[in-house]
Order: C-alpha cells, then structure tokens, then sequence
C-alpha cells in the first residue's frame, strides 16, 4: 500500500511536470511568435514611413528597437540614423553623432547575419561618413574595407542597381582624387587605393542595366564621367536624361541643377 501510495504521487508529479514543461513550451512558442510577430509588422510601418519620407518619425521608431539582434531592424536603424544627419535641420554635432551612432548600428546587423547585403551596403555607407570626421587618412584607409563590403553586397543581391552604383561612386573619387591627395594617399600606404573612370563607367552602366533609370544621381554620373573620358556625345545624352529626371526628392532637384549646369557649359 506504501509503495502504491508512492508510486501513485510519483506518477501525480511526474504528470504536473509534464504538464508544467508542456505550459511552458506553449507560452515559449507564443512569445517566439509574438516576437516574430512584433519585428514584421516594426519593419512594415518603418518600409512605410521611409517610403513616405517620413525621415524623424521613421528614426523615432526604429530606435526603440536599438537593443534589437535583428539585422532586418539595425540595417534600418542605421539608414534612419544617417538620413536624419542628412537632413539640413540637424545640427553639426548631432550630424557627428549620428554618424557613429548609425555605424554602430550597422556594424551589429553585419554582426548578427552576415550574409544579409543590406547590412554589409549600410556597414560600407556608415563606414565611409565617419571618415569624414576623422580625416584623409582615416577615409583612404577605410576605403577598401568598404569597397569589399560593396562587393560582397553585390554577389549577395546582384540586382541591387544602389550598391553598384555606389561601387562606380567609389571608383569615380579614387579616379578623380587630386595630385595632393594621392601623394599623401602614397606616403601612407604601400599600395593606396587606386581606380579609373573607366572603371566608374562600367558601374554605373552596370546599375543602369540592373534597374533602368532607378535613380537621378546614376544618369548624373553616367554623363560626368563621359565627360571626363571626353565623351561629349554621350555626355549630352546622360546630362539631358539626368535633366529630365522627375524630381521627387530634394536630390532630385540638386541633381537637374547640376546637369543644366554641365550642359550649358558644354
């Protein structure tokens, strides 16, 4: 009878741990979910509002998320951070500070998935606005990590026509750099940073190819640089689609006013 009563309370606690563990793992799964839940729609109304230019209220969303280890979340994080010190209302300082703080963020969403390109294109973005706070030296130096992580966006998504053209932007600078700079560039470095409009050129046909007149800029530099090949034909032809180009953002309009200028000094 006592081994019966034993072996009965025995059973009566094995049964309310199983039921425990099974209560637990049902709540478990829940949150999981919820949590899922919650990132998705986080990214939904942020897509939204980055689509509507909402730039302030698009970084006062995603911040609260800043403690997130969800790559998705960062990389996003870290493009509001950076247009929010794009924008002309932003103090200098805070422009500083956002700068690093969108570095961070970027930095953690490589950290979290590296084979997630946006992570790897904003990384490379963020990465390349710090330098210029912190000088010639710093920016030369950083310049082929972030040509690397360029490239490792593009073999990730090859149809991101943004990060290639942001590859020609890189090849343009480092073709175009002044004497000056390419003396210190050497002086500091065995084999400093090197490239060729040429070079900058097949990028930004290559952008073009992948998404056809996605973004003002790309027409714009696809004529500078037929420009500097002395390429006046070809020239006029991107110089007047970038003219064209409807201007839906404040770039946009920068960008119509430095092509007139171009071709009216053509």
């Amino acid at each position: 009878q006592v081994l019966r009563k034993s072996l009965q309370r025995g059973f009566a606690l094995s049964t309310g741990s199983f039921l425990v563990y099974e209560a637990h793992k049902l709540i478990s799964g829940f949150a999981e979910v919820h949590a899922s839940f919650k990132v998705e729609e986080v990214i939904e109304q942020a897509d939204y509002l980055y689509g509507s230019g909402e730039t302030e209220k698009l970084y006062r969303l995603l911040v609260q998320h800043k403690n997130s280890d969800d790559a998705e979340l960062l990389w996003r994080l870290a493009r509001a951070s950076r247009d929010l010190a794009q924008l002309s209302s932003t103090s200098a300082e805070k422009k500083r500070q956002l700068a690093y703080e969108a570095l961070e963020y970027a930095k953690k969403a490589l950290e979290n998935n590296e084979s997630n390109f946006a992570a790897h294109k904003w990384y490379a973005i963020c990465l390349s606005d710090v330098g210029d706070f912190e000088g010639i030296k710093t920016k030369i130096g950083n310049a082929v990590v972030i040509k690397e992580h360029f490239q490792r966006a593009i073999e990730l998504n090859p149809k991101d026509a943004t990060t290639i053209h942001l590859i020609g932007i890189w090849c343009y600078s480092f073709a175009e750099m002044p004497w000056y700079q390419r003396k210190i560039a050497a002086t500091l470095f065995a084999t400093p940073p090197t490239s060729t409009f040429q070079e900058a050129l097949r990028y930004f046909h290559m952008a073009e190819e992948a998404d056809p007149n996605f973004y003002s800029k790309n027409l714009l530099f696809l004529g500078k640089t037929y420009l500097k090949l002395n390429n006046k034909k070809m020239a006029l032809l991107w110089l007047s689609k970038a003219k064209e180009y409807p201007a839906h953002t404040e770039e946009d309009k920068q960008v119509q006013k430095e092509a007139l200028e171009l071709l009216n000094s053509i």
